[in-house]
């Protein structure tokens, strides 16, 4: 789950990971103009995007407590045996919908362990304990000899084959990594803190990437330069749960099940 911030004994936003990819999701549907182009192919990038991190529903079903906080474990806080659980359950969730979307899962799984490819100066296996490495990288091995296997399926048929080349499998792959840290943006901070930040890698093309800038303005609203989206103006929400910490037990199922579902709103709009 992601655990929006919040004064320590207050209720936090808490969102699940399919609430999160849901609104990764709806950012994809809507990404693309005379200066960015749009996913493609646009039914597969839009599954696996609104599904990237699908292997994390049974954990967050079970809403593990983290004893610090009285609330569920917030994404990086969640123990590693549990992290790691989830890196091969996303890309088996998208095999089901096509190879094309395990690919992509795959891929995003690996690179966050990886610096997304380069792309991003957190290597999060130079953050490991000793005794997680091992397992880390089995995983990670496993995740390169499936992603090399997909290739291999795709490349034969024609139809497909435009979808690996590196440039355009790339494109595709940094397309996702802005939806999801984009959606993190909103996720993990609360309004009025979010304040300005800048996405990198954010691809134009496949032949060419750019910065997107992000400041918020005030009353629920965010200004992007250059917009990325295909209308100035767009008006979303992502749904979560208002959840005061619990003061024990192992976890914090009751509580969150009995909260109800409610939403926070974010309206886009382009830097003039």
């Amino acid at each position: 789950m992601i655990v929006q911030g919040a004064a320590p004994d207050a209720e936090h936003f808490v969102i699940t990971m399919d609430q999160h990819t849901a609104f990764a999701g709806r950012l994809a549907a809507l990404f693309g103009n005379d200066a960015f182009e749009p996913v493609a192919p646009r039914d597969l990038m839009l599954h696996v995007v609104s599904h990237h991190d699908a292997g994390w529903r049974e954990l967050d079903r079970k809403a593990l407590r983290d004893p610090a906080t009285g609330l569920p474990y917030h994404l990086v806080k969640t123990p590693f045996a549990r992290i790691v659980e989830t890196s091969s359950l996303s890309p088996d969730f998208n095999a089901t919908e096509h190879a094309f979307c395990e690919l992509i899962s795959s891929m995003h799984c690996w690179g966050l362990y990886n610096g997304r490819y380069g792309m991003s100066d957190k290597v999060l296996l130079n953050d490991l304990a000793a005794e997680n490495r091992a397992v880390a990288d089995a995983m990670l091995d496993r995740e390169f000899a499936r992603q090399e296997r997909l290739k291999s399926t795709l490349a034969e048929d024609p139809a497909t084959r435009p979808w690996v080349d590196d440039a355009h499998l790339f494109q595709n792959y940094k397309q996702l990594q802005f939806f999801d840290t984009l959606s993190l943006y909103f996720h993990c901070v609360p309004e009025g803190e979010r304040r300005t930040s800048t996405f990198l890698h954010v691809p134009r093309s496949a032949q060419e990437d750019t910065e997107v800038t992000v400041t918020e303005l005030g009353n629920g609203t965010y200004a992007f330069e250059p917009y990325p989206f295909n209308k100035d103006g767009v008006d979303l929400q992502f749904g979560g749960r208002w959840l005061a910490p619990v003061a024990e037990g192992p976890d914090v199922r009751d509580a969150f099940e009995r909260a109800p579902v409610t939403s926070q709103k974010v309206r886009f709009v382009a830097r003039h």
